[in-house]
């Protein structure tokens, strides 16, 4: 039986990417700091799949929270086969006048998490031979990201690390694979203040949609996985498009669902 661990578990992508890993029946580490959501859901697991979940409360922003997942990771008697980094947050609003801590804190998750714990990921994966890490982005990363500046900046950094990371893992058994959703039904928009309503309704994705395919790719053995045709294009497009066109684009976008 193999072991999955996902960040960000309480909610959203994460909570699914957990669902649907033990509905195959796997064990499940859930990480996040929300302790009683993460208790809530290994009983839900449990009780419905008849594996093992194991709740790892942690805050990743803290150093302790942060060691103690990756020590988690890297556990040579109880390996984990699977590590899916989802765990982010964004920010809205004019960057010079956010909260530069509050930027700090998400540069913070959204990048220097994601790569510590790949790199616990890969030392004890390759040496075994065999593992995946999957590493959560967005469309956001594929243009400029007016009134959410920094969020769009580490999803990009996010998207050049992995595809960079993918190609070293990949000759040692590990593959290591990008996830960029578009815009998908959780709690993120709210958390960050933003409201979308502007979006029509087609363009949205659930939670469901976005790990369906996600985990369909990871098994294909895939580098990058964008969930759903329309998403696919427009990071298409945005790939080949001027970034002076993308961010005005995307800046109006923004304009529209601020709340």
């Amino acid at each position: 039986m193999t072991t999955a661990l996902v960040t960000g578990a309480s909610a959203g992508i994460g909570r699914e990417f957990a669902r649907q890993f033990a509905f195959r029946r796997s064990d499940v580490v859930l990480v996040a700091r929300d302790a009683p959501r993460l208790d809530e859901l290994k009983a839900e697991l449990e009780r419905a799949y008849g594996i093992a979940a194991e709740v790892l409360a942690a805050d990743l922003l803290s150093d302790d929270g942060l060691a103690a997942v990756e020590k988690r990771v890297g556990e040579v008697g109880r390996p984990v086969d699977i590590v899916v980094n989802n765990a982010a947050f964004g920010t809205f609003g004019r960057f010079a006048d956010i909260d530069i801590e509050k930027e700090d804190q998400e540069i913070r998750l959204n990048v220097l998490a994601l790569v510590r714990l790949t790199h616990a990921a890969l030392v004890a994966m390759e040496a075994r031979g065999s593992g995946a890490v999957v590493n959560v982005s967005s469309l956001a990363a594929y243009q400029p990201s007016p009134n959410s500046a920094t969020y769009g900046a580490t999803k990009a950094f996010v998207n050049s690390f992995t595809q960079a990371v993918h190609e070293e893992a990949r000759s040692r058994g590990v593959n290591v694979m990008l996830v960029c959703p578009g815009y998908t039904h959780t709690e993120f928009h709210e958390r960050a203040g933003l409201g979308l309503p502007g979006v029509p309704e087609f363009m949205w994705q659930t939670p469901e949609h976005v790990v369906t395919a996600a985990i369909r790719d990871l098994d294909r053995g895939r580098a990058v996985s964008i969930p759903g045709a329309l998403n696919r294009a427009m990071a298409a497009l945005s790939s080949v498009t001027p970034a002076g066109i993308t961010r005005r684009a995307a800046g109006k976008v923004v304009k529209r669902s601020q709340i």
